[in-house]
């Protein structure tokens, strides 16, 4: 099974967001952001999730995601 990263830091510091912010802004809780951006890899993440933070970051789906291992 490949394991994904979210680009949450990146895009969020492109902007000049803090993560709290991002959050605030997208509609997912805090603790799911931080979760997402701090790891360095996951097998799974809530796709309604996904889509909120790319409307947030008005990017694709595709473009957040960053495959680390498959």
């Amino acid at each position: 099974m490949g394991l994904v990263k979210l680009r949450i830091r990146e895009f969020a510091g492109k902007q000049g967001w803090t993560l709290k912010e991002v959050s605030e802004r997208s509609g997912v809780p805090y603790g799911t952001i931080k979760t997402y951006a701090l790891s360095d890899g996951m097998a799974m993440a809530d796709v309604t999730a996904l889509f909120k933070l790319a409307r947030t970051f008005d990017v694709l789906v595709e473009d957040l995601v960053e495959i680390v291992k498959e």
